[in-house]
């Protein structure tokens, strides 16, 4: 998750001018997480406890929103980059407040997004416990054997970690390209998580694409896009209701 200063978020949070702010952390008014900030502070305003005084400091009290972005590649999922590559944030400038991506895309991969200035939410959809799968569609080189797709959707060790199964099936093979498109739905999402399960197996991936989560789809919207959620997505990613058609 990005951050961003201390003493910016005081004025985010309409609370101190950035000056004043400075001068309330010189004093040692302030603490994140318990602790005596210094200038230096940075924070993640969806997970820290920010405290001036004996006062807890939230962000004014607005209507949290969370928008999908059909991510083009190219992209990387941030908020800024010190190398000076493109972001999301380019693609969500004119959205009118700062949101935040809810876990990655590696900047190869393409398709739904989702930003969020809602914490819980964004927990709730990051955490595998909810069971709100995410679903890719994988483009391979040559066609893909049964036990292949076996493999995929055993137990896998990467990097020292046991990831949960995931379901894999075999969407389609197109003998003029000589590619495969393989069907991946993730109960987790752990760093290039699908890249490295397919150079386990020796596959060789073209494309990866995320086209749902859950029951939530990237649909027609045009690549480089973003659209607001209505009330009806957000109370399903909420759990509040089991299904959208219904």
């Amino acid at each position: 998750m990005d951050t961003i200063k201390l003493q910016k978020y005081f004025t985010d949070c309409g609370i101190l001018s950035r000056r004043a702010a400075e001068e309330a952390i010189r004093r040692g008014e302030v603490r994140v997480n318990g602790e005596i900030a210094t200038l230096g502070t940075r924070i993640d305003p969806m997970r820290d406890r920010v405290e001036y005084g004996k006062t807890s400091i939230r962000p004014t009290a607005v209507e949290k929103i969370c928008i999908l972005l059909n991510k083009p590649r190219g992209y990387v999922t941030t908020l800024s980059d010190e190398r000076g590559r493109r972001t999301v944030a380019d693609l969500t400038a004119n959205v009118g407040r700062r949101v935040y991506p809810v876990g990655r895309l590696d900047m190869d991969s393409d398709g739904l997004l989702l930003l969020t200035d809602d914490g819980a939410l964004a927990n709730r959809l990051t955490h595998p416990k909810h069971e709100i799968p995410k679903i890719y569609h994988v483009t391979v080189k040559g066609a893909v054997e049964d036990e292949i797709l076996a493999a995929l959707g055993q137990k896998m060790v990467l990097d020292g970690y046991t990831i949960l199964p995931v379901k894999v099936r075999l969407r389609s093979f197109d003998r003029a390209t000589g590619e495969s498109v393989l069907e991946m739905r993730l109960l987790e999402g752990r760093n290039r998580q699908i890249r490295k399960m397919c150079a386990a197996v020796g596959l060789t991936i073209t494309r990866l694409s995320r086209v749902a989560i859950g029951e939530l789809t990237v649909d027609k919207l045009p690549s480089g896009k973003w659209r607001k959620l209505n009330a009806s997505e957000l109370a399903y990613l909420r759990g509040e209701k089991q299904h959208l058609k219904k």
